[in-house]
């Protein structure tokens, strides 16, 4: 597999457009709504703009995180290798491989927090139960079962139970930057555990983003000299992924390149 074959992600534009159609429409029909009202409130003078201007981050706060592409390595069966009926794939360190795979993902530790909330409720209500897959790329910008070299490792994959708050708890290490692509980690969410591990229909397939500020400071640390180059020449804006937006998808991100860092994501679904 040559390194152009291994970077082409996400499959282009024309594989992307029918999802970013469908996200621009949100943004038109529920962000374009929530700034008049904004500026109906101002015009009328007194506490109200400040209060509808609460509620409408309120609401964009709470909407629905957007349907994104999988690309292509997956390994959820609907390209080539599926991960997910393999005995091993609950777990919540994913840094190792399990069952007969030994290989260890290398970086700079990074636990990852997700919280599943129901969009419908308006993020009132924690989707207990529920099960997220999530994936990404190691130091390298390799991904486990396909890219060259890892084909037999099934690291940085795995498979976790929402609790009684909708959150699931995966402990990784910080993914590279590699070429035509912002830096980001996937996920897929089921109805339950028994769903994704019969590899059933997820409900939700998206990707979190990875602050600006922390990419610089990873990636000037032993083992991510790749990424360097890779990360000067994307941005959010150019990402054809996050270029239609990415305050819904962009983690937050807390601690230090020695001792870890946390990346939290809410997510309604």
């Amino acid at each position: 597999m040559s390194e152009e074959e291994l970077h082409d992600h996400d499959r282009g534009l024309s594989f992307d457009l029918p999802t970013l159609a469908r996200r621009r429409m949100l943004v038109l029909s529920g962000g374009g709504l929530l700034a008049v009202a904004g500026c109906a409130a101002e015009a009328s003078g007194g506490g109200s703009a400040s209060a509808t201007t609460e509620a409408a981050e309120t609401d964009a706060e709470c909407a629905a995180i957007p349907d994104e592409t999988g690309g292509p390595y997956p390994a959820d069966g609907s390209n080539g290798v599926n991960v997910l009926t393999q005995s091993g794939i609950v777990r919540g360190d994913i840094t190792r491989s399990f069952g007969t795979a030994s290989g260890v993902a290398e970086g700079v530790p990074l636990t990852i927090e997700l919280t599943v909330l129901d969009a419908a409720s308006g993020c009132g209500a924690a989707m207990q139960g529920a099960a997220v897959y999530l994936w990404h790329c190691d130091r390298d910008g390799n991904y486990s079962l396909y890219s060259q070299g890892v084909e037999n490792e099934n690291y940085l994959r795995g498979v976790q139970e929402t609790d009684a708050d909708g959150r699931v708890t995966f402990t990784s290490v910080f993914p590279a930057c590699y070429a035509g692509r912002w830096p980001h980690i996937h996920f897929e969410v089921y109805q339950s555990l028994e769903q994704a591990t019969a590899a059933g229909n997820a409900i939700k397939t998206s990707q979190l983003a990875l602050p600006e500020d922390v990419c610089d400071t990873v990636y000037d640390t032993e083992g991510y000299g790749r990424s360097i180059q890779n990360f000067a020449q994307v941005s959010l804006d150019t990402d054809n992924v996050f270029s239609d937006g990415s305050t819904l998808q962009l983690a937050t991100v807390t601690g230090d390149a020695d001792q870890g860092y946390v990346a939290s994501l809410r997510l309604g679904v």
